[in-house]
């Protein structure tokens, strides 16, 4: 498994379902569906979505601060 952060590159709006894909080894369309259709279900999905946007670094920075 691959570190958590949000890529540069194939992401929507702010990464987070595109580094779950990565983490978890699947496509960012399959993890984009079943976010979607966990919205259809009670609960805080977009408070979750929105703090790991916040909370995930960002690849770019993750990289360049490693000097």
């Amino acid at each position: 498994m691959t570190a958590l952060a949000r890529p540069t590159e194939g992401r929507m709006i702010g990464g987070v379902c595109a580094a779950l894909a990565r983490r978890f080894g699947t496509t960012p369309t399959t993890m984009r569906v079943l976010f979607v259709a966990s919205c259809l279900l009670p609960g805080p999905q977009f408070l979750l979505y929105i703090a790991l946007w916040i909370l995930l670094p960002d690849e770019s920075r993750k990289h360049s601060s490693a000097w």
